[in-house]
């Protein structure tokens, strides 16, 4: 439950029709297995106490109160057990049936959550035995001295855990087009069970999984599908027990079908809570009107099983991987096409330094070009050697030049540099930031006077990593007439330069972006050391997958320090130490709040995902933000933590 997580499990359990008694020892019997495993929140299928297809045995009594008396025998027999359960069974409520949920907690049964719409056609009858579940919650007796609530409108919200709220559905419920988990979801609830018995036929399975995974996005909540499986009568159709656990429109687990699969996972409701806070247009409505039966988890450290992504910006399928690249390369060259028809300029300028970023940004506005059907010729791509550049990105950046037919023009600026360093006192000698900056800005001058003098706009080639950590020169690579890259991560550069390598058909043209991508990423502001570049950026700043990780996870979801590193450990395992991880975690946050100053002053530049840093949009920070509640966060931090 630290950090927001709650573990849940859906089953598929196998039962005999019309026997509860045996069927009610299974679901006991997993319970506690469940349980040994630390699940907190524990689904099972509609009507599995006595089984979704006893037909017209639903209209016996014996049925019914035998299905009662299990109930409760699960009840008593899971009351040692810290979670929350639902299951379900047929009950009669004033001389009519209804498919309900029943929620029990440590022996007590909390409420009576009834079927809302009721399939009738070729393969259920469910209208021939069920009534309509009513939506304002009823007392019903079930025993002497035994008085719960039912109705559809029932959240059961955790004490311990107040951002867990848990609502119920029953199977044909979520299919409707008016589902009550909407209505739900509004006055407040964070998860959604689903108690089901779906039929299986050919093709079924992938629109169950999608309708599931889509409403837990549609609602930004958690949603516990369990299905009805092996043991149900196969008279007319038969059930698979395809169960899923879904998350704001991720598959977190999934049963295998026709294998009786218990299936578990992790929902992060804290992330789901942080998600609708940023959702202007999710709107809480109608709470007043439900029936809150509160219980009380046992706080504890949930063990994650789930996946933890370690480039969250990047999709780890090569397929989903190349059609994101392609999408954001479009979006990129789109942004600088409009850019260029509203100015009605007609020439660029760029500067190359044979690094990933300019290469990039040189792609993307020769794409812009062949849309507006302008010649390459037109990009003025300027390489401005310096006391830092070798010879293998020197080479690289005239050459990928000329293989995009792009205009080229050298200027060297250690001469320029040098008078600079004369007429303000700084001595050669002393490579400090002054000595770096010197040549950063002046490069910059040089690329802003080159586009006064053709009419063009200067591209800017800086990323969002090196805007988040302030890893750029204030008037100098800081600065452009529209930045191509500004909000793409240094994890995905690379992926989108690979993409553009893979596609291309000009062979020499792959073998520089190949190159490009194998040199190790720098500034070369300092002075090569036997010919090699001496200055990488990863062992300044650190590791861009770490900060990348790092930035994804506090500007999308507003994770505290803790659950990041919490996070970082899991999927960087292997990879790095954790002492690694949190030396370079508090430098992410160091930098961050006391970089904010140069990215409140952004140029233009187009977005390509969720998470983004412009100040006229997606990171309204003031630039005198202090970050001390988060620095002194990660002191408290120690390595040894447990997952």
């Amino acid at each position: 439950m630290e950090h927001g997580y709650v573990k849940a499990a859906a089953f598929s359990p196998k039962i005999k029709v019309a026997e509860p008694k045996y069927n009610a020892a299974v679901i006991i019997r997993q319970i506690k297995e469940a349980a040994l495993r630390g699940a907190s929140i524990m689904v099972f299928p509609e009507l599995c106490i006595t089984g979704y297809s006893c037909g017209d045995l639903f209209l016996q009594e014996t049925l019914l109160d035998e299905a009662k008396c299990q109930l409760f025998k699960i009840a008593a027999q899971t009351a040692e057990t810290d979670a929350i359960i639902f299951v379900g069974l047929p009950l009669e409520y004033m001389g009519k049936l209804y498919n309900t949920a029943a929620a029990i907690y440590k022996g007590t049964i909390l409420g009576l959550i009834p079927k809302t719409f009721l399939p009738n056609h070729a393969e259920f009858y469910e209208a021939r035995h069920f009534t309509k579940g009513m939506k304002k919650c009823v007392p019903v007796t079930l025993k002497e001295g035994v008085t719960v609530p039912m109705g559809t409108d029932q959240i059961f919200v955790c004490q311990s855990m107040p951002k867990l709220r848990i609502a119920v559905e029953l199977c044909e419920d979520v299919w409707a087009p008016n589902p009550p988990s909407i209505r739900h979801a509004l006055a407040g609830a964070t998860v959604i069970v689903n108690l089901s018995a779906s039929d299986e036929v050919t093709g079924k399975d992938t629109y169950r999984r999608d309708l599931i995974n889509g409403q837990s996005a549609r609602l930004v909540c958690g949603y516990i599908y369990a299905c009805a499986s092996d043991g149900e009568s196969t008279q007319d159709v038969v059930y698979s027990g395809h169960s899923i656990i879904a998350e704001n429109g991720a598959v977190l687990a999934e049963a295998k079908r026709f294998q009786n699969n218990t299936i578990s996972s992790e929902i992060d409701v804290a992330k789901l809570s942080a998600e609708r806070r940023r959702l202007s247009t999710f709107e809480h409505d109608g709470a007043a009107d439900y029936v809150w039966n509160e219980f009380s988890l046992t706080p504890k450290r949930t063990k994650l099983t789930r996946h933890v992504d370690r480039a969250p910006f990047v999709p780890g399928k090569k397929e989903e991987r190349d059609k994101r690249c392609e999408e954001i390369l479009q979006i990129q060259a789109m942004g600088l096409k409009k850019r260029f028809e509203h100015t009605g300029c007609k020439r660029a300028v760029i500067g190359i330094s044979g690094g990933l970023d300019s290469t990039l940004a040189l792609l993307v506005t020769v794409r812009a070009f062949d849309l507006l059907n302008i010649p390459h010729s037109q990009i003025l791509a300027v390489t401005m050697p310096g006391f830092g550049t070798t010879d293998r990105t020197y080479d690289n950046a005239v050459q990928l030049i000329r293989s995009l037919n792009a205009g080229l023009k050298e200027i060297n600026i250690q001469k320029s540099v040098t008078m600079h360093f004369s007429d303000i006192g700084q001595d050669p000698a002393v490579h400090d930031v002054t000595y770096e900056n010197s040549q950063a800005r002046e490069r910059t001058q040089i690329l802003m006077d080159l586009a006064n003098q053709c009419g063009a706009l200067v591209i800017g080639t800086g990323d969002m990593s090196e805007l988040a950590l302030g890893w750029a020169t204030y008037n100098g690579d800081h600065m452009s007439m529209y930045g191509v890259n500004a909000s793409v991560p240094k994890t995905l550069v690379r992926h989108l330069v690979r993409y553009y390598a893979d596609a291309c058909d000009d062979k020499d043209l792959e073998k520089i972006l190949l190159d490009v991508l194998d040199t190790p990423v720098s500034p070369e502001l300092l002075p090569p050391q036997e010919g090699q570049i001496s200055q990488k950026t990863e062992d300044i700043v650190g590791p861009y997958e770490l900060h990348d990780f790092f930035l994804y996870y506090i500007l999308r979801f507003g994770y505290p320090p803790a659950k990041i590193f919490r996070l970082a450990k899991l999927a960087f395992a292997g990879a790095y130490t954790d002492d690694v991880i949190l030396k370079w975690l508090k430098t992410f946050y160091r930098r961050f709040f006391s970089q904010q100053f140069k990215r409140s002053c952004l140029p233009d530049g187009p977005k390509v995902g969720t998470v983004a840093v412009s100040p006229r949009g997606d990171l309204r920070m003031p630039s005198d933000a202090s970050g001390r509640i988060w620095l002194d966060e990660v002191e408290k931090l120690s390595a040894p933590n447990n997952l």
